[in-house]
């Protein structure tokens, strides 16, 4: 017992030894407030002294306490989600009591402060501008990456990557359910799309040197005139100043296509730095699981070089130049065909050669007011052939806009002037007279502009804007439209409203449509006028920081679309033609969408976005659904980053309800609807050290392809033996009892089934 209470007191003299420094030791208390940049108090903010494990959180009033902090020096820090963390040295002593601490927090770009240029022509705060704009930056697209922009777009909420043909594999980015030609792609703000460029546009980017990608959705003809009436997709690249010096992505798949992006950057003098972006594509892998005759996806060639010149000045003021080049060779078909039957009635095919430039920059004028001219031109060669059947095109585009930014105390003010001059020719009826002798068609295109941003105060901003634009061959055109932005006094809370005009000048000879001339023959009704629109938007945005410490953004939309002399292909009336004309009748596009971010301080980070929508076309008091657009869609990215392993998990898809499709008559046995699928992919992301690192995961994880049957009577494509009437319509036989012709039009949905992938990333800064 003497034993016992013996090392019961050695114990307790060896726990007094130890405590007692520490219980000698002075403490004070530790005070402040932790607000956002615009002044706004944050309640549960993180704030602390990790060394010691002491602190707390901060209280309605953005206020905290920390007690019993030992004198002398500490390094105290404030976090919280959606915000970029701060510390500062502190002394505790008696000399220094009652010391308050302010901490200052600048929002990040996980809570909508990017810089945006999209939707007013300048640059603005995410939060600030009052139409809508969704920004992706470049690690969003590496979570899924794929070898153009234009297959990238296919995670963004309200966005689909639609292929139009199952031979070539042409495509076009439908926006809230509206057709290709309703969606201008623009590369730093300056538009590159045209009549054969609405897949060209977004393939052949060097990913390596997108720094985001900007979607408006909606119209935005105001500023930039004609195709931009569904919305706009902006490319925004990276600024020789800031970007690596040295990026290389190589990946690969066991399909054994190979995609390669190059980024450098270099001094190409004192004051002229410029950025080098290098892309290439190559699949020569014919593959035929779904056993239909003909090859599952094109094979391609293909390869683009772009560069940027940023040219420094003594005023300061901007001056950038770039340019880019495209070459692709590509063809779909049976799978015994080769280059020497191209344009033969032997074996089929569907071979397009495309080699097409582009130039574009911005000089800001040498004087006190802010005024810039921007400019863009671009050429464009094509030469396809569909079996037999050629289509050789030529277009060149020249694009020029001055621009004039005025601010004021209330007012912030933009004039500009803009011209447009097209050129175009191809071996088609498009551009040849009455008595078929070639008539290339030129386009004038002059405008003018002009936007006014009017702040009432913090709270309260509306923007009014007017366009004016002469066709040369249609004539006056005017676009207005407005908008109305309210923010909460905290900033958590944005309201937007906008109501504007959009039109479309008839292109229909565009690569989309000339890639199913092998099939059937195009025909116009009418000479066509220009397509108009009016929309109305409403945006939601919400902003949410958990006692938790967990960031929830929300992002709600609800929009309405209604179109005049809408221009729709009809594929129904004749399954040997397409028939173009302006639609005696409207069309309108509804619906809402919903984005939610949420974010952890361990770490993970959910996107989840759903768009439900109708697209319909009324003609002769008959209503019925756009073809290939479906009433619902959703998108998810999953991040999880394990940090003692630097290992990174994302896991993305989405999801798409039916869709109409086009048959080919009364008698066509095959689905009307598509059915409800789902692309869904999985990476992990090994970073090796501050400059490599090497990802793997596997794409379309369910394994998701269309029916075997969706090209349409494969195994006859010349219609060898097709019977047609003498109105031309195909005749029921024994052989062809659902009087069928060949068709590739009957698609919805990629047909690369499960496939493993492999890439390796390096960056020197």
């Amino acid at each position: 017992m003497n034993l016992i209470r013996y090392q019961a007191l050695l114990l307790m003299l060896f726990a007094l030894f130890l405590y007692s420094p520490v219980r000698g030791q002075k403490r004070g208390v530790v005070t402040g407030r932790v607000v956002a940049e615009s002044g706004v108090e944050l309640e549960f903010a993180n704030v602390g002294i990790r060394k010691i494990s002491l602190g707390g959180v901060t209280d309605q009033n953005g206020s905290f306490s920390i007690q019993n902090v030992p004198y002398g020096e500490h390094i105290l820090t404030a976090s919280m989600i959606g915000f970029e963390p701060k510390q500062i040295k502190i002394e505790v002593s008696a000399n220094k009591s009652g010391e308050s601490y302010l901490f200052t927090l600048n929002e990040t770009a996980g809570a909508l402060g990017e810089v945006v240029v999209s939707g007013t022509m300048k640059e603005v705060s995410k939060l600030d501008s009052p139409v809508p704009v969704e920004v992706y930056l470049a690690n969003f697209f590496r979570a899924n990456p794929t070898p153009s922009v234009f297959e990238s777009l296919q995670n963004v909420n309200g966005v689909r990557p639609q292929i139009n043909c199952n031979v070539c594999n042409t495509g076009d980015i439908h926006i809230n359910g509206l057709e290709g030609p309703y969606t201008m792609v623009l590369i730093d703000g300056m538009p590159i799309v045209s009549g054969l460029s609405s897949v060209y546009g977004l393939t052949g980017i060097p990913q390596a040197l997108i720094e985001r990608v900007e979607v408006v959705k909606g119209p935005a003809s105001t500023l930039y005139g004609s195709e931009a009436v569904g919305g706009l997709i902006n490319i925004i690249t990276k600024k020789p100043s800031s970007a690596p010096l040295l990026t290389a992505d190589v990946f690969s798949t066991d399909w054994a296509d190979v995609n390669a992006d190059l980024g450098l950057r270099y001094n190409l003098s004192d004051k002229t730095q410029g950025l080098l972006g290098v892309n290439y594509f190559n699949y020569q892998n014919a593959l035929d699981k779904n056993e239909d005759g003909f090859t599952d996806v094109t094979l391609q060639n293909r390869i683009s070089v772009f560069n940027k010149f940023n040219f420094g000045r003594k005023s300061g003021k901007n001056f950038s130049v770039a340019g880019r080049y495209v070459y692709e060779d590509r063809w779909g078909g049976e799978m015994d065909w080769s280059s020497e039957y191209r344009g033969g009635d032997e074996i089929y095919a569907e071979s397009i050669y495309t080699s097409r430039w582009e130039m574009f920059g911005v000089y800001q004028l040498p004087v006190e007011e802010d005024l810039n001219f921007q400019f863009s031109t671009n050429g464009h060669k094509q030469n396809s052939v569909y079996g037999d059947t050629p289509y050789i095109a030529d277009q060149y585009i020249g694009f020029g806009q001055l621009t004039w930014n005025k601010p004021l105390k209330y007012h912030d003010l933009l004039f500009g002037m803009a011209y447009r001059y097209t050129y175009y020719d191809d071996n088609t009826p498009a551009t040849a007279t009455e008595n078929e002798i070639n008539e290339p068609s030129i386009t004038h295109l002059p405008g003018a502009f002009i936007q006014d941003e009017i702040t009432f105060n913090e709270t309260h901003k509306i923007l009014l804007g007017m366009r004016y634009d002469y066709n040369s061959l249609h004539g006056s055109i005017v676009s207005p439209r407005i908008n109305y932005k309210w923010t909460s006094k905290n900033k958590q809370d944005v309201i937007r409203l906008s109501l504007g005009n959009g039109y479309r000048v008839a292109n229909v000879f565009t690569e989309d449509h000339a890639a199913l001339t092998g099939a059937r023959e195009v025909v116009f009704e009418e000479e066509l006028d220009p397509e108009t629109s009016w929309n109305a938007n409403l945006n939601l945005v919400k902003k949410i920081y958990t006692a938790s410490q967990v960031y929830i953004g929300l992002d709600a939309s609800a929009f309405y679309t209604y179109f005049n002399n809408a221009i729709l292909p009809d594929y129904e009336t004749d399954p040997n033609k397409i028939i173009y004309g302006n639609l005696d009748g409207s069309a309108v596009s509804k619906g809402a969408s919903l984005n939610v971010e949420m974010s952890w301080l361990n770490g993970l980070n959910i996107i989840v976005g759903g768009t439900l929508m109708d697209v319909s076309v009324t003609e002769n008091d008959v209503t019925y659904r756009q073809l290939l657009t479906e009433r619902f869609s959703g998108v998810w990215s999953v991040g999880y980053t394990i940090s003692s392993i630097d290992l990174t998990v994302d896991y993305t898809g989405n999801l798409y309800g039916p869709m109409r499709l086009p048959l080919l008559g009364d008698l066509d046995d095959r689905p009307a609807y598509s059915p409800w699928y789902s692309l869904q992919n999985l990476q992990l992301t090994k970073q090796l050290n501050t400059k490599w690192e090497v990802y793997a995961g596997v794409k379309n994880l369910l394994d998701f392809t269309p029916a075997s049957n969706s090209i349409a009577r494969s195994f006859d494509p010349f219609d060898r033996n097709v019977l047609f009437g003498t109105d031309g319509q195909v005749i029921p036989t024994a052989e062809n009892p659902n009087a069928l012709t060949f068709d590739p039009s009957y698609v919805y949905a990629p047909n690369q089934g499960r496939r493993a992938f492999l890439g390796i990333r390096f960056t020197l800064d």
